[in-house]
């Protein structure tokens, strides 16, 4: 899941993916020729730095996760100001009865992913998906209820931890063979066997809270994992904790069809200003006893350890200093958004490992197999450049998220829905959020399984006829695009990679807009020195009357159109007027031959807005100005 701090993402598929570079349209999506999903399912361990099946086989998992399902998460379904699911919850409750509110969760999870959504990506060719949960899916239905009781007020919490208590101690947690959180794992299991995909097993709300950001880890009292006493003066959450993984461990200790379990997401800020230690060692002790009471139960299933830090700093969690029995199978996540995919760039600190060349470094010291298991919220480029550099070294990922509300950057677009705290929100949200209903994001398929030089058409597009500006082609900035800024690479830098946030996911710049007879959308902020690439089908050999429409810059502008490499014409805006007026400028255009073409837009002068470009036989149409 993505936090506030570092992150950054990772990507591209590449041998043991053996994605096809071949378009193939399904659904409007791209499809590779050969699936990493026709491989037959074997149980996986470590060998070294590597991830091995039963036979030796390397096997570099690729793929997404589930987030926002099994853990809503308030930025995934716009509800920001309600800051985590507890204060979904919360606010719920105060609107309607508790089996009310417990019904709608029913449903939202019977929705939110399902099997055609797991079809879905082994269709593109991803081998694995990432499976987030909360803890509290594994609890009863009157556990859950003196949960809830304790989301509506902070002194409720204490009674909570004196049940937890109870329970804990007459073995009541977690023992129940129907719980809702095994029904939904075995679920998610025969999903993905169907189409030849691992799961890993993501603890992604831990008892308590693993850290302070309630929208990541659905805490009560932040750090209250680390913190929290009980009446016997016990670290009662993370006993609790360790009793989950064992009952997993037990239930799933055999299935091949599980690769990894990951024992604790993006654990963070356990610091000495958090009154914590300043090297992990709280988190190196139950690291300690969750490897050992895995293994307990006779299960060699390949363990995933997170760093402090969202995932990423390792003192005191290497395998030399790790206190565990057993020290076959660990593997070691990084969570990788808003940073550098070059492979120079490296922290000084060899421990912290979301730089690529860290990452490399730290497999290579240590020969452990290294996986990023969370990365995305970015561009299309930076996604391209983060596959790119970990598939060149041989490093698995896994790419957050498949769905959310309004978003170019996830895999499916969830429809807006409204206020989740309304009937009428409600009732759309679990219709908006069906596979079915969704839209799929093909520029973000392509990001993540093409090569840097793959170049598509957006959309079918043809002379004589209508170009939308927002249609240029699929592809990487320099390939398919050129714009000033392509890609967050500094987590303390808040720039939109797309100013407009709309339409897609690239460095080009996409509003909304309402003008009258133009697009839905229009490309803005269009600097000097920025092109856009159109494939296009010219039909009719001849000349053209070329129009565009555009909303001028304060200084005038100037548009050149190329076909191949053969100028056609351009157009210089007027300086724009106190009321914003949108203009149709229009030239005569150089013979056009009969063909498939690629013609580019360049920016000359800066230029506000584009909202189409038009190309009609010059007998048709004349020249015209506004």
């Amino acid at each position: 899941m993505i936090c506030q701090e570092q992150h950054a993402a990772t990507w591209q598929l590449a041998r043991v993916c053996t994605m096809a570079s071949a378009l193939l349209v399904s659904a409007g999506l791209l499809l590779p020729n050969a699936p990493l999903a026709a491989q037959q399912i074997s149980a996986l361990h470590a060998a070294g730095p590597k991830i091995v099946d039963a036979n030796g086989k390397e096997v570099v998992l690729r793929g997404f996760n589930v987030g926002g399902w099994l853990l809503q998460e308030s930025y995934i379904l716009q509800t920001d100001t309600l800051n985590s699911q507890w204060r979904i919850k919360q606010g719920l409750l105060r609107t309607m009865p508790e089996a009310q509110m417990e019904e709608f969760y029913r449903k939202y999870r019977a929705n939110f992913i399902t099997k055609a959504d797991i079809d879905f990506l082994a269709k593109q060719g991803f081998n694995c998906v990432r499976l987030p949960f909360h803890y509290d899916l594994f609890l009863t239905a009157a556990q859950r209820h003196a949960r809830n009781q304790a989301l509506l007020t902070p002194r409720n919490v204490t009674g909570y931890v004196d049940n937890l208590s109870t329970w804990y101690d007459q073995d009541q947690l977690f023992t129940e063979k129907n719980l809702e959180g095994f029904r939904l794992i075995d679920n998610v299991l025969n999903w993905c066997a169907a189409n030849k995909l691992y799961v890993i097993l993501d603890l992604h709300a831990a008892p308590g809270g693993q850290g302070t950001d309630r929208n990541i880890n659905d805490n009560l009292v932040p750090l209250d994992l680390w913190k929290r006493r009980d009446a016997k003066g016990r670290a009662i959450y993370q006993d609790i904790t360790v009793r989950l993984w064992e009952k997993l461990a037990a239930r799933y200790k055999n299935d091949s069809r599980v690769a990894m379990y990951d024992l604790i997401n993006e654990p963070h800020n356990l610091n000495a200003a958090n009154g914590m230690s300043a090297d992990n060692q709280e988190l190196s002790a139950l690291y300690a006893r969750l490897v050992d009471a895995v293994r307990a139960q006779g299960d060699q299933h390949i363990l995933l350890l997170e760093g402090n830090g969202y995932g990423n700093e390792y003192t005191n969690l290497t395998p030399d200093k790790l206190r565990v029995r057993d020290k076959r199978n660990l593997a070691y996540n990084a969570h990788r958004y808003w940073c550098p995919n070059t492979p120079e760039a490296a922290d000084p600190n060899p421990n912290q490992i979301n730089l690529i060349k860290n990452l490399a470094a730290f497999r290579d010291r240590w020969q452990v197999p290294v996986w990023v298991g969370e990365t995305g919220e970015n561009s299309n480029e930076w996604f391209g450049a983060a596959v790119e550099g970990l598939n060149a070294q041989n490093i698995g990922w896994c790419h957050w998220n498949i769905k959310r509300v309004d978003s170019p950057a996830s895999l499916l677009r969830v429809k807006p829905y409204g206020s989740i705290l309304t009937p009428e929100g409600r009732t759309a949200l679990l219709r908006n959020v069906q596979f079915a209903n969704c839209t799929p994001n093909r520029d973000v398929a392509a990001a993540l399984t093409q090569s840097a030089s793959y170049s598509a058409p957006f959309a079918p597009l043809a002379i004589p006829g209508t170009i939308p500006a927002s249609n240029y082609d699929l592809g990487r900035a320099g390939v398919a695009y050129q714009d000033d800024f392509s890609a967050k690479v500094d987590y303390r830098d808040n720039t939109s990679w797309n100013l407009g946030g709309a339409y897609r996911n690239d460095g080009v710049d996409i509003v909304s807009t309402s003008e009258v007879g133009g697009n839905t959308f229009a490309v803005s902020h269009l600097n000097a020195g920025e092109w856009l690439n159109y494939t296009v089908a010219v039909t009719s050999a001849g000349t053209y009357t070329v129009q565009l429409r555009v909303l001028p810059d304060t200084t005038p502008g100037r548009l050149t159109l190329k076909l191949g490499t053969v100028t056609i014409g351009s157009v210089v805006t007027n300086q724009q007027s106190p009321s914003e007026k949108w203009q149709t400028l229009s030239f005569q255009a150089a013979p056009l031959p009969v063909g498939r073409h690629t013609l580019r837009l360049v920016v000359e002068q800066p230029v506000k807005q584009l909202s189409w470009l038009r190309f009609a036989p010059a007998s048709s149409t004349g020249a015209s100005g506004q």
